[in-house]
């Protein structure tokens, strides 16, 4: 499936863009009240793992609910800010870049378990909510967690400048 190629692109990037960084320094806040650089990933950890159990869910179903186009790439514009909500707030816990890239690849790995063998048609005709783009199809989310890890690519860098 080719949105899984680009997020795997995707998640390669952000990958090199911490390459280097000691534990430490991916953990460190450097302006109060906003994320490290670890809080960040583990931010999307819980975003994919989040999309998981919506797609297990919807696909266990037998109705369809078609959607239109959505203009999800606006999710990688950094300068329309967004709170995330409280169940994708990652927590202050100290972790290692070896423990948040086996978070992330086990998180992958589910995403895509969850759509292994499904049809395109059932990928593209079953829906569920996202708070700001109402109904999505299982296809438009999977395009959406590319889109919002390209977001914090430009969080990851914009941090590593002020360590």
């Amino acid at each position: 499936m080719f949105m899984l190629e680009k997020n795997s692109k995707i998640r390669e990037e952000i990958w090199d863009s911490v390459k280097g960084l000691s534990d430490e320094q991916l953990n460190k806040v450097v302006v109060e009240g906003q994320w490290s650089i670890a809080q960040v990933l583990e931010h999307l950890r819980l975003m994919e793992e989040n999309a998981v159990r919506g797609i297990r869910e919807v696909l266990s179903k037998d109705e369809y609910n078609p959607t239109d186009p959505k203009p999800m790439h606006l999710i990688a514009d950094r300068t329309i800010k967004r709170d995330a909500p409280d169940y994708l707030i990652p927590s202050n816990e100290f972790q290692t870049l070896e423990e948040l890239r086996a978070k992330l690849a086990s998180s992958r790995e589910a995403l895509e378990n969850s759509i292994q063998g499904v049809s395109e048609e059932d990928l593209n005709n079953k829906s569920f909510p996202h708070r700001r783009f109402g109904l999505l199809s299982v296809t438009q989310w999977i395009s959406l967690l590319g889109f919002h890890e390209q977001r914090h690519i430009g969080q990851i860098e914009e941090i590593k400048q002020s360590l």
